[in-house]
């Protein structure tokens, strides 16, 4: 017979042959719309399920559960779009930041080629050797 959808007793819905759902299909769906009862119909001789008569709130509920995943895929997959593009906008930024850093150090390091002779002064020296490190990392 069928089993009650919501009743947490049983561990699965009964299967009824198709012939059999065929004679009794008028009672299998009272069934499902005053007691919750969910039938699985299998092909005679067959015993995996190709259909189910459930209660009304049940396929509504299945439905509205597949419409929320649709949702939360699309809004998920238009954040990730929108996070990409933020973090290509931000690399691009970064990089355009970093060149203008670079420039402004190589002008002061010539003007102080100019000012001063490399090797004169044992703090400038240590200055520049941390900065040609920084370069080559």
């Amino acid at each position: 017979m069928a089993v009650p959808a919501l009743a947490h007793g049983h561990d699965r819905p009964r299967s009824l042959p198709l012939r059999e759902v065929r004679t009794r299909l008028t009672q299998l769906v009272a069934m499902a719309e005053l007691t919750d009862t969910v039938t699985l119909v299998t092909r005679d001789g067959d015993p995996r399920p190709i259909a189910a008569i459930v209660p009304a709130s049940a396929a509504r509920n299945a439905a509205q559960a597949r419409a929320d995943a649709d949702r939360v895929a699309a809004v998920t997959a238009g954040w990730a779009r929108r996070l990409d593009e933020t973090h290509r906008q931000s690399a691009h930024r970064h990089a355009a930041e970093l060149r203008a850093v670079t420039d402004a150090l190589a002008e002061a390091w010539a003007e102080l080629d100019r000012r001063a002779a490399p090797g004169g002064d044992p703090a400038l020296a240590r200055l520049r050797a941390a900065h040609a490190d920084l370069l080559r990392d």
